[in-house]
C-alpha cells in the first residue's frame, strides 16, 4: 500500500512534469529563426506604432553615421525620441532586440579612415559602443558598403580587407565589456554584400568569428551595368540568360568562406526596382534595357500589391526558375522586379532547409500593411 505522503509526492511529481512539458511544448511552438527589420530613422520621428514587436525578433536602427572618425548621430533629438518609443516595444516583446546601424549605401564614405590604425579603431569601436550604452540598446549592425570598393563615392584602400575584421574584434572587445558591466548580452551583427565579390574585399571566414549574424543583402541585383532586364531580389537562377546573382549563389559562397550556416542570414526586399526595356517584347526578362534601374521606382510592397499587381496596364508573372515575381507593363515598356508573398514563402523555405538563422529586411516602412512580415510569421514560427 502505498502511504499519504508518497502519494501526495507522485501527484506533486506528475503536476509538475505535465507544467513542464506544456512549457516546452509552448516554447517549441513560439520558437522562431530570426526576423530582423531595419527601420529608417533617417525619415525622422518614426511611428513605431505600426511595428508589430511580436513578429521582430531584432529592429536595426538605421542609420549611424560616422563624423571624425567616430560613430555620430546625425539627428540626435529625433533619434532619441526614436530610441525611446523603440524600447517602449519591448514591454509587448520583452525579447526583441534593439541594434544601431552604422554606415549605408549613403553613410559608409569613412568607414575606412575610421578603422585604418589600432587608435582609429579603438576610438571608433568605443563610440558606437558609448551609444549602445548611453541609451541602453542591445547591439551594433555594420552595414559597410563596401570595404575596398568605392561604393556610393567611398574612401577606400586594400587595407580595408584586413581591417574590416580588426574592426569586428574590436567591437567585439568592447561589447563583452559592456556585457559585463550590465549583466545583458550585446549583440554585434554585419549586413553584407549579397555577391560572391564581396568575398574578395574581405576575410568573411575570420570575421564571422566575431559576429551573431551575417546578413546576406540578397537584393539590388539588378545592375545597372548590364544593361539587360534581371530580377533585383531572386532566390535561384533564372534560366535562359545569363543569372549572376541569387540568394542560393551567395549562401552557398558565404559558406565555402567559412561562414557557419546558423549565423548567415537571407535578405528580403521590402520594395521594387523599375527597369525600362529597350523594346516591347513577350519575354522581357534578358531583354536590354533602355535605361538604367531606379532604385526603389517600384514602389513599397503595400503600393505594389493595391495598386500594381494586374492594374493599370501591369501583367503579373512568376520566373519560377528563380522564384520571383514581376510585373510587366507592355505599353510603357515598363518592368518591376519585387518580393511578393509567394517568393518570401520560398525563401523562408529555404531558410529551414538548409539550416540558415533567418531573413532580414529593407525596410519596414516600405510595407506598412505589413503582406510580406505575415508572411514570414508564418512561415518561420514552429
Amino acid at each position: 500500500m502505498i502511504s499519504v505522503s508518497r502519494l501526495r509526492g507522485l501527484l506533486l511529481f506528475f503536476v509538475l512534469s505535465a507544467l513542464s512539458a506544456s512549457v516546452c511544448a509552448q516554447s517549441t511552438k513560439n520558437k522562431k529563426h530570426v526576423i530582423i527589420g531595419y527601420v529608417g530613422g533617417y525619415h525622422g520621428l518614426y511611428d513605431t506604432a505600426m511595428v508589430d514587436a511580436k513578429k521582430l525578433t531584432h529592429i536595426n536602427y538605421a542609420f549611424v553615421v560616422i563624423k571624425n572618425n567616430r560613430a555620430y548621430l546625425e539627428h540626435e533629438k529625433t533619434d532619441t525620441v526614436n530610441f525611446r518609443n523603440l524600447l517602449k516595444l519591448k514591454k509587448v516583446n520583452p525579447d526583441i532586440k534593439l541594434l544601431i546601424s552604422i554606415g549605408g549605401w549613403g553613410g559608409s564614405r569613412n568607414f575606412s579612415d575610421a578603422v585604418l590604425t589600432d587608435t582609429a579603431r579603438e576610438g571608433f569601436a568605443a563610440s558606437a559602443v558609448a551609444i549602445v550604452k548611453k541609451y541602453n540598446l542591445d547591439g551594433v549592425d555594420i552595414d559597410w558598403e563596401y570595404p575596398n570598393d568605392i561604393g556610393a563615392g567611398n574612401i577606400y584602400r586594400p587595407e580595408d580587407k584586413h581591417n574590416y575584421t580588426l574592426m569586428f574584434q574590436k567591437l567585439r572587445l568592447d561589447l563583452d565589456t559592456l556585457e559585463q558591466q550590465t549583466g545583458s548580452n550585446k549583440l554585434l551583427t554585419a549586413a553584407v554584400g549579397g555577391f560572391t565579390r564581396f568575398l574578395t574585399l574581405t576575410e568573411m571566414g575570420d570575421a564571422s568569428k566575431y559576429l551573431d549574424y551575417v546578413s546576406l543583402m540578397t537584393y539590388d541585383f539588378a545592375q545597372d551595368s548590364l544593361h539587360i532586364v534581371l530580377h533585383h531580389t531572386n532566390l535561384y537562377s533564372s534560366k535562359g540568360y545569363k543569372t549572376l546573382c541569387s540568394a542560393d549563389i551567395a549562401v552557398h559562397d558565404f559558406l565555402a568562406a567559412g561562414v557557419p550556416a546558423d549565423k548567415l542570414v537571407v535578405g528580403v526586399a521590402f520594395y521594387g526596382h523599375t527597369l525600362a526595356a529597350a523594346d516591347s517584347q513577350k519575354m522581357i526578362l534578358g531583354a536590354r534595357t533602355a535605361a538604367i534601374r531606379v532604385r526603389g521606382g517600384g514602389g513599397g510592397y503595400t503600393f505594389i500589391k493595391d495598386s500594381l499587381i494586374n492594374q493599370k496596364g501591369y501583367k503579373y508573372y512568376r520566373d519560377k526558375d528563380a522564384y520571383a515575381p514581376y510585373l510587366y507593363n507592355a505599353g510603357l515598356r515598363q518592368f518591376i522586379t519585387f518580393d511578393d508573398e509567394w517568393s518570401v514563402r520560398n525563401k523562408c523555405k529555404y531558410v529551414k532547409k538548409n539550416g540558415l538563422a533567418g531573413v532580414m529586411f529593407w525596410e519596414y516602412a516600405s510595407d506598412k500593411k505589413e503582406y510580406l512580415l505575415k508572411e514570414i510569421d508564418k512561415d518561420l514560427t514552429f
